[in-house]
C-alpha cells in the first residue's frame, strides 16, 4: 500500500523488533586489546627489531655503558650478511664471557624480555664493530694505522679518544689475519679496552665470529632519550675504497611502540562493527 514500508529486515522471530546489540565497553576489550599487543611484540622481537642493553665500555664512545640499542634482525632473514664498519650484535662463539658477571632477573624482568620490551640479561650476546669479513685481510702493526687489504682506514671518528688503533701489546695487538668465508672480524671502538677477536685468536674460530652467530646489526640508541641516534658506517669505509654493500635502513622505532602501532587499525575495526 501506499506510504507503507516494510521493516521485516529489523525483525526477530515471531514479528518482534530487533533490539541493536550494544557494543562493547572499551574497558571489556582492554585485555583482548593487550593481549594482541604482546603477541605483536613477541613477534617484532622474534622477526624484526630487539633491544639489547650495553653493558661494558668496550664500544665508548659510540656507545656508553647503560644504553640501550635496537637491533634489526630482519634484514639477515633476506641473506645480508654484515658489512664492515656496521656495529653488530652476536652470540658468544666460544665463551669471550667467561668469567663475566651475570645478573638474575627477577619474574617481571624475565617476561619483559621474553616479549621484547627489555634487553635480556641470560643471553650471552656482545656487540662490537665489523672490520673484516670473508676474504679480507686485516693487520696492526705498532700503533697503527689498522689497515683492511693493504689500505689505512681513518678511524679518528669512532675509535675513543686518546686510544690508539693498534695496541703495542703482543697478546692480540699485533696481528695480520685473513678472514675465511661466512665469518667476520669484529673489534671494539675503545681498543685498549676491548676484549675482541685480537684477544680470542686461539679459540676454535682464531678470534673469527661465525655469521650465523650474528643476531642483527644495531641501528639505533633508543635509550636514554638524550643519547637517541643512529648507528650508520663511517665514511672510512667507503673512502678506502672497500666498497661495502648499503647498509640496512634504520629502524628508530621499539618493538612496543611497533605493536601500538599493530593494534590501532584493531581498535579502529572493533569501534566500526555495529
Amino acid at each position: 500500500m501506499t506510504g507503507e514500508y516494510s521493516t521485516a529486515g529489523d525483525q526477530g522471530p515471531g514479528g518482534t523488533a530487533r533490539t541493536p546489540k550494544k557494543p562493547r565497553s572499551f574497558w571489556k576489550e582492554l585485555p583482548i586489546l593487550i593481549g594482541i599487543a604482546l603477541v605483536l611484540a613477541l613477534l617484532i622481537k622474534t622477526f624484526l627489531v630487539q633491544a639489547f642493553s650495553i653493558p661494558s665500555d668496550s664500544m665508548q664512545n659510540t656507545l656508553q655503558q647503560g644504553d640501550r640499542v635496537l637491533v634489526d634482525k630482519l634484514t639477515p632473514w633476506f641473506g645480508s650478511e654484515p658489512e664492515r664498519g656496521e656495529v653488530v650484535v652476536f652470540h658468544d662463539p666460544d665463551n669471550w664471557l667467561a668469567g663475566e658477571p651475570t645478573t638474575d632477573p627477577n619474574a617481571l624482568q624475565t617476561f619483559l624480555s621474553w616479549i621484547g620490551l627489555m634487553p635480556s640479561s641470560e643471553e650471552k650476546d656482545l656487540i662490537k664493530r665489523v672490520v673484516g669479513v670473508g676474504g679480507d685481510t686485516i693487520e696492526c702493526k705498532a700503533t697503527g694505522p689498522l689497515t683492511v687489504n693493504g689500505k689505512a682506514l681513518d678511524e679518528k671518528s669512532y675509535v675513543y679518544q686518546g686510544n690508539t688503533p693498534c695496541s703495542v701489546d703482543e697478546q692480540g695487538g699485533q696481528f695480520k689475519v685473513k678472514v675465511p668465508e661466512g665469518y667476520i672480524w669484529v673489534m671494539g671502538d675503545h681498543r685498549q679496552n676491548s676484549r675482541d677477536s685480537r684477544y680470542n685468536q686461539s679459540d676454535k674460530n682464531h678470534g673469527m665470529v661465525p655469521v650465523k652467530e650474528v643476531v642483527g646489526r644495531a641501528v639505533v640508541i633508543a635509550w636514554p632519550i638524550n643519547r637517541w641516534d643512529n648507528l650508520p658506517v663511517p665514511d672510512t669505509f667507503d673512502q678506502s675504497g672497500l666498497n661495502a654493500r648499503p647498509a640496512a635502513a634504520d629502524l628508530p622505532v621499539a618493538p612496543q611502540g611497533l605493536a601500538l602501532a599493530g593494534v590501532l587499525p584493531v581498535v579502529w575495526w572493533r569501534r566500526r562493527k555495529p
